[in-house]
Formats: C-alpha cells, sequence, structure tokens
C-alpha cells in the first residue's frame, strides 16, 4: 500500500468515526428531550451515563487526526479536511454535553406538570435534529448549497428562543411558586438554541473545507 493510499484509509476512518460520533450525539439529544417530555429519570440517567462513550470516540478522533498530520504532513485540501474533522468532532461532542445538561434538568423537574413553553422546546429540538443531520450529509457530500441551508432554519430556532423566553416571563410573573421550573426549561431553552448553533458553525466548517475561505453564516 502506498503512503497515499495509507492516508486515505486513514482519513476514511476518522470521517466514519465523525459520523458515529455524530449519530451519537444527535441521539443523545433525541432521547434527553424525550426523557424531558415523558418525565423518564431513568432514560435521563441513561444519557448522562452514556456521555463517556461520546468523550471518548472524540478523543479517539483528535488522537488519529493529530497523529496522521504529524506523519504525513499533509498540505492543501488534506489538511483543511483533517482540521474541519477536529472542529466538527468538538462541535459534535458539545451537542451531546447538552444532551447532558437536559439530562439533569429532566431529573431536576421531577414529575412536575410542564409550564406551556415546552411544546416550542419540543419543536426547537426537532428543527435542531433536522439542522444536524442535514450539515452531516452536507459534510459527506461536500454541498455547500445544503450547509446554506443551515442557516436559515437556525434562525427559526432563535424565534423560537424568543418565544420560550416571553412565555415564561409572563409564567414568572402569573404564578411566582413556579420560578424553579421556569428557570431549568429557560436553560433547556438555552441548550436546544446552542446546540443548534453548532450545526451552523459545522455548516460554516464545510465552506472553509470547500472554498478555503472562512463564512459566518450568521448574518
Amino acid at each position: 500500500m502506498s503512503v497515499r493510499e495509507k492516508f486515505d484509509t486513514e482519513l476514511h476512518s476518522s470521517q466514519d468515526q465523525l459520523i458515529q460520533l455524530s449519530t451519537m450525539a444527535v441521539d443523545a439529544l433525541g432521547k434527553s428531550v424525550s426523557a424531558l417530555l415523558n418525565h423518564d429519570i431513568d432514560a435521563a440517567l441513561e444519557v448522562i451515563e452514556d456521555d463517556v462513550q461520546i468523550n471518548r470516540l472524540e478523543e479517539e478522533i483528535n488522537d488519529r487526526v493529530i497523529l496522521l498530520i504529524a506523519k504525513q504532513s499533509p498540505v492543501a485540501t488534506d489538511l483543511r479536511r483533517l482540521i474541519v474533522i477536529i472542529k466538527v468532532a468538538t462541535d459534535m461532542e458539545r451537542v451531546g454535553d447538552y444532551a447532558v445538561n437536559i439530562a439533569k434538568e429532566t431529573i431536576r423537574l421531577g414529575k412536575e406538570e410542564h409550564l406551556a413553553p415546552i411544546v416550542q422546546i419540543e419543536k426547537m429540538h426537532k428543527l435542531a435534529t433536522t439542522m444536524l443531520m442535514q450539515v452531516i450529509d452536507a459534510f459527506v457530500e461536500e454541498d455547500v448549497a445544503k450547509a446554506k441551508e443551515i442557516a436559515e432554519l437556525d434562525d427559526q430556532v432563535d424565534d423560537l428562543y424568543g418565544q420560550v423566553l416571553t412565555q415564561l416571563m409572563l409564567a414568572g410573573s402569573e404564578d411566582p411558586e413556579k420560578i424553579s421550573q421556569i428557570t431549568q426549561l429557560a436553560f433547556i431553552g438555552r441548550y436546544m438554541e446552542r446546540s443548534a448553533d453548532h450545526a451552523t458553525n459545522i455548516a460554516e466548517q464545510l465552506f472553509y473545507l470547500v472554498r478555503g475561505r472562512h463564512y459566518d453564516l450568521n448574518k
């Protein structure tokens, strides 16, 4: 096997691991929201426990890519691709962290009946999941047109987050005794909004990979 063939094999393996990491992170986010909606403490605990696997896989990807850079000294597009893999892995690991945070808030909420903004949070999750899955497809296909659509969906998530905060402020003025749940739901809304932001970050990394320039898709 030639040096180039070895490099391509390692590169493809790193990309495969990245797709695996992304799937695990999106699944964790979905499981955490399901646990929230269903008041399922056991499922929330599983999300927290399983995060170790996401963290470990991110470390494996980073170690593999760094070793590949050190051994092969890639340049141009090859180097950009490796750098982007590390950055995307970091973004996806953070999504896993937000899933853990939502799971922890779910445990704190317990069996308490949810306030109205939970509906908007559920919608935020559906949009964020669409964004994350779409941006990984775009990354695999190196499809910048598909990546650009992510920013438009992110605007919708931001609008829903604004609605969540407005409704929570109103709920707090009407029922001060609910302040604990109001605070927890505000955090959950924030974690969901940040998860969507990471999808946009990945889209920006794809633009950098394909075009060699940095673009701000949040403008």
